[in-house]
C-alpha cells in the first residue's frame, strides 16, 4: 500500500464491462464497470459475470497513486457526491488481445481524467469509490493537503505624469509647440 511519505500507491482490480445496447450503428458498448480492492487470484481476461446481453471481464491489476502535491484534485474529488474513481480506457494496441480496449489509469484525480477526455479518444469512467479506497484518499488528504491562503496581487500605482515610452508628455509637446507658433 505505499511508497514514501509524499506517495502512496493501491493495486486495483478494473473490471470492463461488453454491454448490448439499442442503437441503430452498433449492438454493444464497451465502458469501465467497476474497480474491486484485494482481488489478487483472477487471471486477466477472466469472465467475472455474464448474462442477457452483457459479459464483464476483469481486466487486471492497476495501481492508484496519490502525490502529495496533487491534494487539491483529490478534495475537488472527495466533495463530489459521490467520490469516485476514474477509469481510463483505449483501444488495444494489439490486434490479436482478447479484449478490445486496455485500461491506461485509474485515478482518483478529476484534473487527471479530464485531460484524457479532452481528445476524446479514450473512454474515461467515473466509477463510485468503495469505502475502503474512500477512507484510504480521505487519511492521505488529511495528511498532506495544505489549503493554501489566496492573497490578492496589488495593483501598482500608475503616475500619470510620468514619461512612458520615450515621450515627452502631452502639456510640454504643447507648450512647445506654442513657443514655435508665436516665434
Amino acid at each position: 500500500m505505499g511508497q514514501s511519505d509524499k506517495t502512496k500507491s493501491l493495486m486495483v482490480g478494473v473490471v470492463l464491462a461488453r454491454e448490448a445496447i439499442d442503437h441503430p450503428w452498433q449492438d454493444h458498448r464497451w465502458r469501465p464497470l467497476d474497480v474491486m480492492i484485494g482481488v489478487t487470484d483472477v487471471a486477466p481476461e477472466t469472465i467475472v459475470k455474464e448474462g442477457d446481453g452483457f459479459v464483464h471481464y476483469f481486466c487486471g491489476m492497476f495501481p492508484i497513486e496519490l502525490h502529495r502535491k496533487e491534494t487539491p484534485a483529490y478534495v475537488a474529488n472527495l466533495e463530489n457526491s459521490p467520490p469516485v474513481v476514474y477509469v481510463v480506457a483505449c483501444e488495444a494496441e494489439n490486434d490479436q488481445a482478447a479484449l478490445p480496449f486496455e485500461i491506461r489509469l485509474v485515478t482518483v484525480s478529476p484534473f487527471e481524467a479530464q485531460d484524457f477526455l479532452d481528445t476524446g479518444e479514450d473512454i474515461v469512467e467515473a466509477i463510485p469509490m468503495a469505502p475502503s479506497l474512500l477512507a484510504w484518499v480521505e487519511e492521505f488528504v488529511q495528511t498532506h493537503h495544505v489549503e493554501e491562503k489566496f492573497i490578492k496581487r496589488r495593483r501598482d500605482r500608475f503616475d500619470l505624469t510620468q514619461e512612458k515610452f520615450g515621450q515627452e508628455p502631452l502639456v510640454v509637446i504643447r507648450e512647445r509647440q506654442g513657443r514655435d507658433n508665436d516665434a
